[in-house]
């Protein structure tokens, strides 16, 4: 069973799903600058590393909510 996720979407060109196919974790960004790439994670905790370092909370300062709604995706997958 395949359980997906949408982590943001801005339109179609921006945004990120993660799929829970048994023990993986896939996720896909698809972005306008660099096109599309495919992460695959063996455990929950890798990927929440990767997004962490992926949106660290510096970069988020003048936004802090939606820096906390990402992170809250990405919890719930």
């Amino acid at each position: 069973m395949i359980k997906k996720h949408e982590i943001y979407k801005k339109d179609k060109w921006n945004m990120m799903t993660v799929e829970v196919q048994g023990r993986y974790i896939i996720l896909r960004e698809i972005s306008d600058q660099w096109g599309e790439e495919t992460h695959t994670f063996m455990s929950r905790p890798a990927l929440m590393q990767w997004a962490e370092a992926r949106f660290p909370k510096e970069e988020y300062e003048d936004n802090m909510e939606e820096w906390r709604s990402i992170m809250a995706a990405f919890k719930g997958v």
